[in-house]
Parts: C-alpha cells; sequence; structure tokens
C-alpha cells in the first residue's frame, strides 16, 4: 500500500468505477519518462484518494510494438461497456503520436485498438484526451506540439464510434500565445544546442470539462514566467469547435500542471494535477474545486 506522498507519477488521471467504488490512478510512470527505453504504464487503485493499491503494469508493450521511448499521458475512459486508453508514444524517425488501446478491466492488461496513432502522422502530437459532444461524437483532442511548430496549439479531430481511427481532419482551437498568462519555454542550457531559437510556447495535457450549467471549459497547461502551470479556456459556443477565450490568470501556477477533473463519490469536484514538475520529485496532487458562474474555483 502506498500514500500517494510516495507515489512518482506525472499527468495523473483519475478514473471512477462506480459499481466498486474505486478509484484508479493512470499517468506516466517510468522512472526516466525522457530517454532510454519505455517500460509501459502502472495502475494504483484506491478507495480513499490516499492510500493505493499497487502499482499494477496497466501496459506492456509487446516486442513488435512500434514505438520504443517517451510512454506519456495515458488516459483511461469507460466507453460501450469497455475502458480505452489514450496515450502518446515515439519512436526515433517517427512523429510522436496519440494510440488508443483498449482493455476488458480498468486494471488492463491494455492491448492495441488504434493501428498506429489517430493522430496525423507527420505531425508531432501528444496528450490526446477523449471527448463525446451532445450528439453522441466521440472527439481527441490533442497538441500539436512546439517541438516541431514552435508555438504548440490544441486541436480536434472526429473519431470513428468504435474509437478505432480519426475521421475527417483535424481542427486549430486556439495557440499557446492566446492565452494571457503564458510565456516562452525556459529551455535549459544544454538544449539552446539543439533548439537555438528561444522562442517556444508549450501546449500540454488538454482535458475536456462540462460544468453544471452547461459551460464547457478546456484544462491545458504551459510556462507562466519559468514555472509550470494549469490554465482554463472557455467555449463561446459551448461545443468543442468554440471559439475559445482564455483565463487571464491560471488556475494553478506552482509549478505543477497537465490536470484533470473528476467527482469523488461524495460529489466533491477535485482537480488533480503533478506538482513539482521535475523528475523524480512529480506527485500527484488532488486539489478541492467549486463552481461558480461557469468557472472554475479553487476551494477555501
Amino acid at each position: 500500500m502506498f500514500d500517494k506522498a510516495d507515489i512518482q507519477i506525472r499527468d495523473p488521471f483519475i478514473l471512477k468505477v462506480e459499481n466498486e467504488k474505486s478509484y484508479y490512478l493512470y499517468g506516466t510512470t517510468d522512472k526516466n519518462a525522457w530517454t532510454g527505453p519505455a517500460e509501459g504504464f502502472d495502475v494504483y487503485k484506491s478507495v480513499d484518494l490516499e492510500n493505493w493499491e499497487g502499482p499494477f503494469p496497466a501496459f506492456r508493450p509487446q516486442p513488435n510494438f512500434w514505438a520504443n521511448m517517451n510512454f506519456w499521458a495515458p488516459e483511461v475512459h469507460e466507453y460501450n461497456g469497455k475502458y480505452y486508453m489514450l496515450a502518446s508514444f515515439k519512436a526515433e524517425g517517427v512523429s510522436r503520436g496519440t494510440q488508443i488501446l483498449v482493455a476488458d478491466d480498468p486494471l488492463g492488461p491494455f492491448h492495441p485498438h488504434s493501428d498506429g496513432p489517430v493522430t496525423p502522422k507527420d505531425w508531432e502530437c501528444l496528450d490526446g484526451t477523449l471527448y463525446i459532444d451532445n450528439n453522441d461524437q466521440p472527439w481527441m483532442v490533442f497538441c500539436h506540439e512546439w517541438m516541431q511548430i514552435k508555438i504548440g496549439t490544441i486541436d480536434a479531430i472526429k473519431l470513428s464510434e468504435s474509437l478505432d481511427r480519426a475521421i475527417g481532419e483535424p481542427i486549430t482551437l486556439f495557440s499557446a500565445i492566446e492565452a494571457p498568462w503564458v510565456t516562452q519555454m525556459p529551455l535549459p542550457e544544454e538544449a539552446r544546442i539543439l533548439y537555438p531559437d528561444a522562442s517556444y510556447y508549450v501546449t500540454d495535457g488538454p482535458f475536456l470539462h462540462r460544468c453544471q450549467d452547461g459551460s464547457l471549459l478546456m484544462l491545458w497547461s504551459s510556462f507562466k514566467n519559468g514555472m509550470y502551470a494549469q490554465g482554463i479556456a472557455v467555449s463561446l459556443s459551448g461545443e468543442i469547435q468554440g471559439p475559445w477565450v482564455q483565463n487571464e490568470d491560471p488556475i494553478f501556477e506552482s509549478d505543477g500542471g497537465h490536470g484533470m477533473i473528476f467527482r469523488t463519490f461524495e460529489g466533491q469536484l477535485k482537480l488533480a494535477l503533478h506538482s513539482p514538475n521535475d523528475s523524480p520529485n512529480e506527485r500527484p496532487i488532488f486539489i478541492d474545486l467549486n463552481e461558480k458562474d461557469n468557472k472554475l474555483v479553487v476551494a477555501r
């Protein structure tokens, strides 16, 4: 049994399983998520969000799996009686992309469901999240990465009903510089050799939240004055196509982000994110939220 303060994890994602009254915690769990061969994804299980069983091996790649590095940001949704994982993967010489996996149980094992990534093949992409619109049309919202286009964007693409492929063309929802709080990503000295132009703006970790009054919000992350931060955008139409307007200030700016929102079995709305943003110190953080006038505010 682990206390959450002892779990090294990035990009935490909570799945509630009602008939078990249990929470499942997924995320980037490789000890070194940045370099070297990737191992897979682990999952933890809890009834109180404090004490966690595990880790259990949710996904381990087969020898013929296309990717071998940067296994990032898995999230799991129950959909039509099965559990679908959206996660980002990378291989040398192959664009990073989000693939969809499937399992019969939240503990896994998860197996590839889509034929490779469902993000555009020639785009560097990451952090795909599932959104079902008011017409029951599934979408994937994802990031077009700053490493390829310098100013990162958040995009959306329709998925097939079976979640095994993308249909149609992606649409850009907004770019990083549309948020007034976002500043350039700080690059360490050694990274400037690879990226000599310092004008890079990050988009990370989108997640959609429908407020009780019907408003549609999007969590996403970037940097503010050198610190990883969690921002919120609002769809003026209440639909995924937007237009999207950015909140003036982030909801969390103390070196943490890549968040998602869930409601506890007791009804409390919570923001899950990781903080701090440096390895190996990242930990899952759960923050109480309130909805007020179609906005999310930290509960005092």
